[in-house]
């Protein structure tokens, strides 16, 4: 059983950065594809961005282009998510999310991260 665990949120003013990253438990971490979600109060977990695993290929949710970048280090078997230009909207609980398969649901899932933009 693979365990995610999310790091490097926090408080941060408007316009500022963040970079959060996603330690997998296993050094040998077999996924198709990682990504990042997020929850804000009151409001369904939408997607931010996803990185296949194998080449590196991204993309990202709208609200997310432009501003944030995925990237993944498999020495490391970790997953980062730059964030500047954050903006209040982007409060919420940020998640990583592994997913094995090509297509479906994603399997693993961390426990989340707290961001807080201040306006």
């Amino acid at each position: 059983q693979v365990q995610l665990v999310e790091s490097g949120g926090g408080l941060v003013q408007a316009g500022g950065s963040l970079r959060l990253s996603c330690a997998a438990s296993e050094r040998t971490f077999s996924v198709y594809r990682m990504g990042w979600f997020r929850q804000a109060p009151g409001k369904e977990r939408e997607f931010v961005a996803a990185i296949t695993w194998r080449d590196g290929g991204t993309n990202y949710a709208d609200s997310a282009k432009g501003r944030f970048t995925i990237s993944r280090d498999k020495a490391k078997s970790t997953v980062y998510l730059q964030m500047n230009s954050l903006k209040a909207e982007d409060t919420a609980v940020y998640y990583c999310a592994g997913r094995v398969q090509i297509v479906g649901t994603y399997e693993y899932w961390g426990q989340g991260t707290q961001v807080t933009v201040s306006s």
